[in-house]
């Protein structure tokens, strides 16, 4: 386990373990600070007098529900996340919308005058012609690389290991793979990017013995986090070839370190946008206002705070407010319940994502720098 650091004008250091991080805490110099991704770590009040860094690796495994990132260094786990992508909420609204367009375009629409003297809007430009990222996917690389940004603030990232899909068939037709050369462009502005493909993926997990459970929508390191691990681990070993007097070979060359490490559920608050009224009208004809971030009790709907019902104490996030009441949810935006909002405690303001976990064990495993044994062998 290990504390990110950073100086005191914000240049990521090398993490620390928590004992050197208390240590400074409690002798003032340093303090405490808070990621937008939920990640403690802490600033130095001071300059520091070393600035050197060694080589620290994201690994971003991206999907079309979940995706996975780990960063790991030559000695170290420092962070794993398992990211639950917008992709689903997007296309349903973006669905509703194109209906409520076609709504509102048949009641403007008189169709008893003939064609040419309809109120039919100009076209403005041609859009079968452009290239643009479908707004469903786009959200998806999104979340992703604003979960990278954020640990670019924080660690002292060197390269992102991008694992690139390369489906069967007209890669149209993939999610995953849509959008890929645009990601790796903008991962390109934060540092030196590598892509890795699947297989890759899979042999260095192999070797790093670390297990992959089926069930991909659970919140474990095991779903996706440890495939993010694995490419991170691929810039510290690698599987190379030799070839020796009469001998043809392979061996698995370099070492790295699993270690436990800080675990993330990240998601993005499912809040609807604010529309002028509701979809369907109400009795007597009438709509009242939706949607909107905004509550009456002074607090923002993905706001994470606590809340007291009966005696027991409750930390999730809001949801949604009545005349006196305020909803909070887990990190799945399902409602622990309806509180009085003067029993609701603000803990952080929204930061447009909701992160939830603790720290989580790998498996731990050192590979010497020519293990042959326990490696995936070949000629």
């Amino acid at each position: 386990m290990r504390i990110p650091v950073v100086d005191g004008d914000g240049t990521p250091l090398m993490p620390t373990k928590p004992a050197r991080a208390r240590k400074w805490l409690e002798q003032g110099k340093a303090v405490k600070r808070w990621s937008d991704t939920g990640v403690f770590y802490v600033q130095l009040v001071a300059s520091s007098s070393g600035t050197e860094t060694q080589a620290v690796v994201v690994g971003v495994d991206p999907g079309k529900l979940y995706s996975g990132v780990g960063v790991q260094s030559a000695k170290a786990t420092l962070f794993m996340a398992h990211l639950i992508l917008p992709f689903e909420t997007v296309k349903k609204r973006m669905e509703q919308r194109a209906m409520m367009r076609r709504t509102r375009r048949g009641r403007r629409i008189n169709r008893d005058v003939p064609f040419a003297q309809r109120n039919h809007r100009e076209k403005r430009f041609d859009n079968r012609v452009g290239r643009k990222v479908p707004p469903s996917i786009k959200a998806n690389r999104q979340l992703e690389l604003r979960i990278v940004s954020e640990l670019c603030r924080i660690l002292p990232i060197t390269k992102i290991v991008y694992e690139y899909v390369k489906a069967r068939g007209n890669g149209g037709f993939s999610p995953v793979m849509v959008g890929q050369r645009v990601m790796l462009t903008w991962l390109a502005k934060l540092a030196p990017v590598v892509t890795r493909f699947g297989w890759e993926t899979a042999n260095m997990r192999t070797h790093l013995q670390l297990e992959k459970t089926k069930n991909k929508k659970a919140q474990t390191p095991a779903a996706h986090a440890v495939d993010g691990v694995a490419l991170a681990c691929s810039e510290f070993t690698s599987y190379e070839q030799y070839h020796r007097a009469g001998e043809d070979g392979a061996v698995w060359q370099g070492a790295v370190q699993l270690t436990d490490a800080l675990f993330k559920v990240i998601r993005r608050p499912p809040t609807s946008r604010r529309q002028l009224h509701l979809f369907q009208p109400a009795k007597g004809g009438k709509r009242r206002a939706y949607g909107g971030t905004v509550t009456r009790h002074g607090l923002r709907k993905g706001d994470l705070v606590s809340a007291e019902m009966a005696g027991r104490k409750y930390v999730g996030w809001i949801s949604g407010d009545t005349a006196k009441q305020v909803s909070v949810s887990d990190i799945n935006w399902k409602r622990l319940g309806q509180f009085t909002a003067s029993k609701v405690q603000l803990i952080q303001r929204s930061t447009g994502l909701l992160a939830s976990g603790a720290s989580s064990p790998t498996q731990p495993a050192l590979i010497p720098p020519t293990a042959e044994s326990g490696g995936l062998s070949g000629n």
